[in-house]
């Protein structure tokens, strides 16, 4: 009897981002036919079948990073090819450039720009709010899409964040969040999927989009929500 392939989810390592919390949590979540594989082998990147993208820390030290490991191409083959989710700063080193760190050039898979909250951050009525953004926040669904699935709209997520991604073409907005203003966590464009917040720290709701992850063909709705 044929033993079935299993498939293969690469947790890209450049040396950024808590690896092994969410290797677990989408092992958690995998069937019997998924295997998760944390990799830093190029190769190993390009035969996956699905690609996640983490990151923590200073946006200029993940994008040297992968610069510096030689995973660039990987990434940018992945993004082009199947099913792609870009976790935390990961989804700041999708853009065209942060202001982090006096500025750093990004990957620019969305054009737009990853902007500071400000020292002086402060609530819809004036009073000071913490940067960094940290604990726990709903999230608006922008559109319907497949990682969404099963996943209640204004679900609360955890983040720790001091920038928050502004795309130019806000049709690629998939999820938003109120921290003083209302700010886009969440991107979508075809097979990619991007999001701020931690969802190997989000309890059930962020295992979801784990397991919806795990399953997802790489089509996207772009339905928008009413």
């Amino acid at each position: 009897m044929n033993e079935i392939k299993k498939s293969v989810v690469a947790v890209i390592d450049y040396g950024m981002g808590n690896l092994h919390s969410v290797a677990k949590a989408l092992e958690f979540v995998a069937d019997e036919n998924t295997q998760v594989v944390v990799t830093s082998d190029p190769a190993v990147i390009d035969a996956a079948d699905r690609v996640l993208l983490p990151g923590v820390g200073a946006i200029r030290d993940c994008i040297g990073e992968m610069h510096n490991t030689g995973l660039v191409p990987s990434i940018r083959k992945a993004m082009a090819e199947k099913p792609f989710l870009a976790i935390c700063v990961g989804i700041q080193s999708l853009m065209s450039h942060s202001e982090e760190n006096g500025g750093v050039d990004c990957l620019d898979h969305f054009k737009g720009n990853a902007l500071f909250f400000g020292e002086k951050h402060t609530d819809h009525d004036g009073s000071k709010l913490k940067v960094p953004h940290m604990g726990w926040n709903q999230v608006k669904q922008s559109i319907n899409h497949p990682l969404w699935e099963g996943i209640p709209d204004n679900a609360r997520f955890y983040f720790v964040h001091s920038f928050y991604v502004v795309p130019e073409n806000k049709n690629e907005v998939a999820g938003t969040c109120d921290y003083g203003l209302e700010f886009c966590v969440a991107l979508s464009r075809d097979n990619v999927f991007a999001v701020q917040f931690h969802p190997e720290k989000s309890h059930k709701d962020g295992l979801q989009l784990y397991k919806n992850f795990i399953h997802w063909d790489g089509k996207p709705s772009s339905a928008n929500k009413d």
